[in-house]
């Protein structure tokens, strides 16, 4: 049990406290491989392909409206290994601490990482922390890694994408990043606006099963919708053509979108992705993505590599990738 009120360095000196710490996060995550305590886990994955991912969270503020560091972590680790078609297995979980940071936020974050590893069926098999002087950080930093194995059929890449493939997404757009610089600024607006952040890989397994037909799968996370159609569209050398009325926007993020002059296309999702699939199979992809999912648009062979918006007063216009962050530590 850790009875001190907030980290300090002796938290990271490998002895006592930081076993106290360490504690916190294994009486949660416990399972036979954790427990081990090894520096490195010995893991069983069936033969073929594995998917494995890296990511770092520094998102600020810590705790926001839908979710908080702990979550995104997990989540965005089990989202980047689902996009590839793989069904994650294992993560890992390294921190780096500032010191004076709160041991009750230490424990929530602890609680969050549990909630969403069980979430998404997956292990926390080892982990690091160190903390580091006041100064040196901004409360607490996450880096996960993740292990996958790829399902038949699976390993997804933007180049896949085909001439008259369908452009499906799961949800309205835009929530997370909007969410975010709500709370970071204090903005004040209300109306229930809250991150997107969750797992997509049980939704992800829904689609694998009802079409073979499947491309591409991607999570529009920094950069928008708008720059993952542009990464898509370069790799495959081929043309996006993207309904403005058909992509979902809802009524607060968007309002909050033009009082801060954002385009909801380039603003952060932590809970979307898009799917492209042959048009045959696009209904059933859609209803396996669930309630909120819309067809957006389509593949084309004409304008290469570009992305065009087919706006609602009918003109087209070309959305290119996005150059300047609007938000920056959104994840």
């Amino acid at each position: 049990m850790v009875k001190d009120k907030t980290v300090t360095l002796q938290h990271g000196n490998g002895g006592k406290k930081m076993h106290e710490v360490i504690e916190v996060f294994r009486s949660k995550l416990t399972n036979p491989t954790l427990d081990e305590m090894a520096d490195a886990a010995q893991l069983e994955v069936t033969s073929g392909k594995i998917a494995f991912s890296t990511d770092s969270f520094v998102i600020k503020p810590v705790f926001f409206p839908g979710g908080d560091i702990g979550e995104l972590a997990v989540y965005g680790t089990v989202n980047d290994i689902s996009m590839k078609g793989a069904k994650p297995l294992f993560i890992s979980l390294a921190l780096i601490i500032e010191e004076g940071f709160s041991l009750s936020s230490l424990e929530k974050i602890a609680s969050s990482v549990k909630k969403a590893a069980r979430a998404s069926g997956v292990k926390v098999v080892t982990g690091d922390i160190k903390v580091v002087e006041k100064g040196a950080a901004d409360g607490i930093f996450i880096n996960t890694s993740g292990i996958g194995v790829v399902e038949k059929g699976g390993y997804f890449t933007g180049a896949k994408a085909r001439a008259g493939d369908t452009v499906v997404i799961n949800g309205p757009i835009a929530e997370h990043g909007i969410a975010i610089v709500n709370a970071r600024e204090d903005l004040g607006f209300t109306g229930d606006i809250k991150s997107d952040c969750r797992n997509l890989n049980h939704s992800v397994e829904k689609c694998l099963k009802a079409s073979r037909n499947i491309s591409v799968l991607r999570d529009p996370t920094r950069g928008g919708l708008a720059t993952t159609l542009n990464e898509i569209a370069d790799n495959s050398n081929l043309g996006i053509d993207i309904n403005e009325t058909d992509v979902p926007v809802r009524q607060n993020v968007r309002k909050l979108c033009d009082v801060l002059g954002f385009d909801p296309l380039y603003v952060a999702n932590e809970g979307k992705f898009v799917c492209f699939v042959r048009e045959k199979d696009s209904e059933k992809v859609r209803k396996a993505m669930g309630p909120g999912s819309r067809i957006i648009g389509r593949v084309t062979k004409a304008h290469k590599k570009k992305v065009h918006l087919i706006t609602q007063l009918g003109s087209t216009r070309i959305l290119p990738m996005l150059e300047v962050s609007q938000l920056p530590r959104i994840c």
